[in-house]
C-alpha cells in the first residue's frame, strides 16, 4: 500500500509528505528542443540538475524545468551541474535561478572559449555566483558532495580520470579497430562528464564530449566499463559517440536527448541501436533527418511532432539495477530487470 501511495503522490506532481519516503532515484530527461537538462532526485530529495537548456523563447527551457522539479516535490536545487560553457547547456541556467532556488553551482572553471558571444554566457553564470550562489569546481576523480548517490567527475576541462572508476579499466578490444579525428577546440570537449552510482545502479552522462576525448577513456582499457543508463553524448550527433566508448559502455538502455532537427543523427542512432546488451532506446523527439530507418518505435519518442509541448521522459531506478521508463507524452512505460 505504501508503493502504491507514493507512486499515486508522485503521477499526481504532489510532494511526499513526512514518512513517505521513497527508495528510487529518480531522473527526469526534460524537453529543451536539443538543448540539455537532466534532474535528478535522491530518495531523501536531494537534487542534482546537469545543465539549464537555453536561455529565451519566452522561457520555455526554465518552466519546463521549474515544472519538472515542482513535480518531484522539490523546493530548491541544491546542485546545478554545467558540463560546458555553450548556449544550450549554460544559457538556461541564469533565467532558471531566477525563477527557482539553486544551492550551489559546479562547472570545470572559466570558459576555454574566448569570442564574444562565448565571454557573454559566460558573464551571465557568474553573475548568478556574484549574487551568492555557491561555486564548486571540479576535476576529474572528484566526486560530488551528495549523500545517496555516487557522482564520480570522470573527464572536466579536457582531462580524464588518471584510473579507472569501480567497473572499468578492462582491455577493450574495439580499440584496434578505432579511428581518431582532428581534435575539437571547442567548450565540447572540456565537458564534465559523471558516472551515477545507486547501489548496483549506474548512469552515466558525458555532457557533449567530442570523438578523441571519449577514445581517451575508452583505449586501450574502458576506464567506465557497463552501465544500465546511457544518456547519448553531444545529444546523439556523429562529432561523439564512436563504438569504442559506447560498445564498452554495454548500456542497457539509452536516452537521445535529441531535438527535432539537432542530434539524433543516423549514424549516431546505428552506433547506439547496435551496442551488446542493449534491450531499449528511448529518444526525447523523432529526429527529422533519420527517417523510418533511424528513429525507435514511437511509443519510445516523447514528441513525435517538431512543433511540440516539450513532453520528457522519466525514469525510477533501485538499488538492485531493476529501472522503469516513462513517456510523458504517451504514459507508455517499461521496466527492466535487475
Amino acid at each position: 500500500m505504501r508503493k502504491l501511495f507514493v507512486y499515486l503522490m508522485m503521477a499526481a506532481g504532489l510532494a511526499l509528505p513526512a514518512g513517505a519516503a521513497k527508495k528510487s532515484l529518480h531522473l527526469s530527461f526534460i524537453d529543451t528542443e536539443g538543448g540539455q537538462a537532466t534532474l535528478l532526485v535522491t530518495p531523501s530529495g536531494e537534487s542534482l540538475l546537469v545543465d539549464a537548456g537555453f536561455p529565451g523563447n519566452n522561457g520555455r527551457d526554465s518552466d519546463r524545468i521549474v515544472a519538472a522539479a515542482k513535480k518531484a516535490g522539490l523546493q530548491r536545487i541544491d546542485y546545478l551541474l554545467v558540463t560546458h560553457y555553450h548556449l544550450d547547456h549554460v544559457g538556461g541556467v541564469p533565467e532558471f535561478a531566477a525563477k527557482f532556488p539553486v544551492g550551489t553551482v559546479i562547472d570545470h572553471g572559466a570558459n576555454t572559449e574566448t569570442g564574444g558571444s562565448a565571454r557573454k554566457i559566460e558573464a551571465g553564470y557568474l553573475e548568478l555566483v556574484a549574487k551568492g550562489v555557491k561555486r564548486l569546481t571540479v576535476k576529474p576523480g572528484d566526486v560530488l558532495p551528495l549523500k545517496e548517490i555516487r557522482v564520480e567527475v570522470v573527464t572536466a576541462r579536457g582531462e580524464r580520470m588518471a584510473k579507472a572508476v569501480k567497473g572499468g579499466g578492462k582491455y577493450n578490444p574495439l580499440c584496434a579497430q578505432a579511428t581518431r579525428r582532428a581534435d575539437d577546440a571547442t567548450e565540447n570537449a572540456r565537458s564534465i562528464g559523471v558516472v551515477v552510482t545507486f547501489g548496483k545502479f549506474r548512469f552515466v552522462d558525458l555532457g557533449d564530449l567530442t570523438w578523441n576525448k571519449e577514445l581517451d577513456i575508452a583505449c586501450p582499457e574502458h576506464m567506465i566499463g557497463p552501465v544500465d543508463l546511457y544518456l547519448t553524448t553531444h545529444h546523439g550527433t556523429d562529432s561523439s559517440g564512436p563504438a569504442a566508448i559506447v560498445h564498452g559502455l554495454q548500456p542497457r538502455v539509452a536516452i537521445m536527448n535529441n531535438g527535432a532537427k539537432k542530434g539524433g543523427s543516423a549514424a549516431a542512432w546505428k552506433v547506439v541501436s547496435a551496442s551488446p546488451g542493449l534491450e531499449d532506446m528511448w529518444q526525447v523527439h523523432y529526429a527529422l533527418a533519420g527517417g523510418k530507418e533511424a528513429n525507435v518505435q514511437e511509443e519510445r519518442i516523447a514528441n513525435v511532432e517538431e512543433k511540440c509541448q516539450g513532453f520528457g521522459i522519466e525514469v525510477e531506478a533501485e538499488k538492485d539495477r531493476k529501472f522503469t521508463v516513462t513517456n510523458l507524452r504517451s504514459g507508455q512505460k517499461k521496466s527492466y530487470k535487475p
